[in-house]
């Protein structure tokens, strides 16, 4: 049977919260089968446990934001999902000494160094996958997502900003994950943000922690870090790997085609939630063999 996958040992990184501009500190550690993705609120006394959960999820303004019953929050949590969601880890503690994660370098590719750093271990249980039987589709105005039935997970993904450099940049995208790398092709992928909003939000005691050290940031005409963009089309990139961490708060691997236009935090939350409440578009696999899983992991990086 195709086994679910946990980190080998705990590991540490200190960042800057994007919001609060504080330093946070989280602990990644190995958590047994079964248990999904929780993060810890140690900061809190007693700590508070907050499963990663789709219907946890409230505040999706400038990022996803989790909560649970009592109450207590966690933000920014998308990149470490989708980190997780590309390794294909099912079972995690992720320990943090804040409200909100490290913003780290605005993409996913941190996560996944301490991910493999830390080393991912089989746990002799069956992986579940969600699969998609039939078309769910939810609509914001003209921003819309769908899932669809798909042998594997693919994204056909496409965005529309009017900026002169996006504009002038691949904005659409048709990515199969059983032929691509998700490391390679999507996790380095910033966030991108504009100046005269940061400037607002600044104002308003928002995005605290934002800096080109952690974002693309660009004025009314460029972009204005002095190295560049780390794809071609970082901007259409980032929009994916945010809806792959965003649908992974689901707890489980999609078998399924994403469908979207001018997707964000809160319509992937919804197009999940409508997955989820609707039982005849979906059922639980399990696969018994590596060769018929449609979806291709980072399976040379199990350690025993």
């Amino acid at each position: 049977m195709i086994r679910q996958r946990t980190i080998k040992q705990s590991v540490q990184e200190t960042g800057i919260g994007l919001h609060k501009g504080d330093k946070v500190t989280m602990t990644l550690r190995p958590a047994p089968a079964n248990t999904g993705i929780v993060f810890r609120r140690v900061d809190l006394e007693p700590y508070a446990d907050i499963p990663a959960r789709a219907d946890a999820v409230g505040d999706t303004m400038l990022c996803t934001c989790i909560s649970n019953a009592d109450g207590a929050k966690i933000s920014t949590v998308e990149h470490l999902a989708s980190a997780l969601a590309g390794l294909g880890i099912d079972n995690i503690l992720v320990e943090v000494d804040s409200d909100e994660l490290p913003i780290m370098d605005g993409s996913a590719s941190p996560f996944i160094f301490l991910l493999q750093s830390a080393g991912i271990e089989e746990i002799n249980a069956p992986k579940k996958f969600i699969r998609v039987n039939k078309a769910i589709k939810v609509e914001d105005g003209d921003k819309w997502a769908e899932l669809r039935p798909y042998d594997g997970f693919r994204v056909d993904f496409r965005i529309n900003f009017e900026h002169p450099v996006i504009s002038q940049t691949r904005q659409h995208m048709v990515l199969d994950f059983d032929s691509s790398s998700y490391v390679d092709e999507i996790s380095r992928a910033r966030t991108f943000g504009f100046m005269k909003d940061l400037e607002y939000m600044n104002s308003h005691n928002l995005a605290l922690g934002g800096s080109m050290e952690n974002a693309v940031a660009l004025d009314e005409y460029r972009v204005l870090n002095p190295e560049g963009l780390r794809y071609a089309d970082e901007f259409l990139k980032h929009k994916i790997l945010d809806a792959i961490g965003d649908l992974y708060l689901g707890g489980y691997s999609i078998i399924g085609e994403l469908v979207a236009y001018k997707t964000g935090h809160g319509l992937n939350n919804k197009l999940l939630n409508a997955l989820l409440q609707n039982k005849e578009c979906w059922e639980f696999i399990c696969y018994d063999t590596p060769e018929e899983v449609p979806i291709r992991f980072a399976s040379a990086l199990l350690t025993n």
